[in-house]
């Protein structure tokens, strides 16, 4: 008789058996033990045993999990790693605030950068959570306009120097940037066929345009109604994917029916979606274009509604003038509170921080607790949306936002086997903000676990100072 053989197991029959295998018979690097798992992509809101491996989801189960190490999460939520589309704090002050809030993902979209490949590349390998950015529009108007900054903000463009700004913009596209970052508000030179041309641009490159809008007021012709109609316009007639940035701020008293509009707009097949923050109060420098003569009428606001970061001291008209004469970040209490509100429950509203940087410790705190502010007071305190669906607006839709774009999204924003292991985890008995307009640079409460990638960057509370897991989240650069 022959002697019988056992054949080799090859790579692909091994890992065949190991997927095969009872999820109880084999070994993680992680498990989650008997949290409350909220997938927004499934509907999964129930507890289960997380396996993770390699830095991706590998199971989600109600049987027991052996792993390497066993983390107990029971009573508190695992919930995919939040996506903030807006994030200007790109510095590592406010990148630590950010991660306590529960933050995986903090990209800066509506400013956009430049040069793009040396942004990114200042970041690789050296921070905690995955960053990304738009080709900046400023900037590229700013090269295009002989880099005379008077010229950057009032000048109309010819038609010679749109081609320079779209040519720029391609280039920082080919350089990995996610989209184009517009700051319309705060470059009034730009002509109404400038944001057309680029936003062909964009439709040709097939990317999105993350849009600060035109007009920030309540007094027609220049509101943000009429703002908003001009970015619905543009992206009806050359098919761009359009990001309002912070309905809020942009739609003031008309929130409702800014919303409306987008609803609209999406019901008839355009590719235009929004964003909120938790707060009913704005932020800029106040030497911008936003306050130019005509300010309090546009926005229907008065000098004690501005407080000058530094100090917190409310202005008068003589303050302002000072103030702005120096230039600096302000806080605007304009926002009506209930319209935040609207917002923020709305069907669809993508929930992003707006976060500004940090300076020695001062900025609008919406940059240290946003998202933990709508879980805390918008859904526990004040039920306006479910916790599924606060999570929802912070993860699944931005992750969806991106990816047509950066297909790895779809590995973002949700839980389940082949995910990204970047996760939250919160009780959503305790979670909420801490940080005030007094006291800004105050990190969020109840977030006691945050990975990225599988690697714990916040454990038990505190930062894991030398986790650098973060990845850059951009399209492949074209040499």
């Amino acid at each position: 008789m022959r002697a019988r053989h056992t054949p080799l197991l090859g790579p692909f029959m091994v890992a065949l058996l190991a997927t095969t295998a009872p999820l109880s018979a084999q070994t993680y690097d992680l498990v989650l033990r008997g949290g409350r798992v909220v997938d927004p992509e499934s509907g999964l809101d129930a507890v289960r045993n997380v396996g993770i491996r390699d830095g991706r989801v590998a199971a989600v189960a109600t049987e027991a999990l052996a792993g390497r190490e066993v983390v107990d999460v029971t009573g508190l939520v695992v919930a995919p790693g939040f996506i903030d589309l807006h994030a200007h704090g790109q510095d590592a002050f406010s990148r630590d605030l950010q991660v306590r809030d529960g933050v995986t993902t903090a990209l800066e979209l509506e400013g956009g950068v430049w040069p793009v490949a040396d942004w990114y590349g200042q970041r690789e390998g050296q921070w905690r959570i995955n960053f990304g950015a738009t080709v900046s529009h400023g900037a590229v108007r700013y090269l295009a306009m002989g880099e005379d900054a008077n010229a950057q903000r009032y000048e109309r463009a010819s038609r010679e120097q749109i081609e320079h700004m779209q040519s720029l913009v391609t280039e920082g596209l080919r350089q990995g940037a996610i989209g184009v970052g517009f700051g319309i508000q705060y470059v009034p030179g730009a002509s109404r066929e400038e944001i057309y041309r680029l936003f062909k641009t964009v439709a040709a490159e097939g990317v999105a345009a993350y849009v600060h809008v035109r007009y920030a007021g309540v007094v027609e012709p220049e509101s943000g109604v009429v703002a908003i109609q001009e970015l619905i316009a543009n992206a009806g007639a050359t098919g761009a994917s359009v990001h309002i940035v912070h309905i809020g701020s942009s739609g003031l008293s008309a929130i409702p029916l800014a919303l409306e509009m987008i609803d609209g707009a999406q019901a008839s097949g355009l590719d235009v979606t929004t964003e909120v923050y938790p707060y009913a109060a704005a932020s800029t420098d106040i030497a911008s274009a936003i306050f130019d003569p005509g300010w309090r009428e546009r926005l229907d606001a008065d000098y004690g509604d501005i407080e000058w970061v530094a100090t917190g001291e409310r202005l008068d008209s003589i303050g302002f003038y000072e103030r702005r004469a120096e230039g600096g970040p302000i806080v605007a209490h304009i926002i009506p509170e209930d319209g935040v509100a609207y917002a923020v429950a709305h069907p669809g509203v993508i929930i992003a921080s707006d976060g500004v940087p940090f300076v020695n410790g001062r900025a609008h705190p919406r940059g240290a607790g946003s998202f933990a502010r709508v879980l805390g007071r918008y859904v526990r305190e004040e039920g306006r949306l479910s916790l599924a669906e606060a999570v929802e607006k912070m993860t699944l839709l931005p992750a969806r936002r991106l990816e047509t774009v950066i297909p790895e999204m779809r590995r973002k924003g949700r839980i389940s086997v082949g995910a990204d292991a970047d996760l939250t985890i919160f009780d959503p008995a305790t979670v909420r903000d801490r940080a005030s307009f007094a006291e800004p640079a105050v990190s969020s409460d109840g977030i006691p676990h945050v990975l990225v990638g599988g690697v714990f960057v916040v454990r038990d509370g505190t930062i894991v100072d030398d986790a650098l897991p973060g990845q850059a989240i951009r399209q492949r650069p074209i040499s």
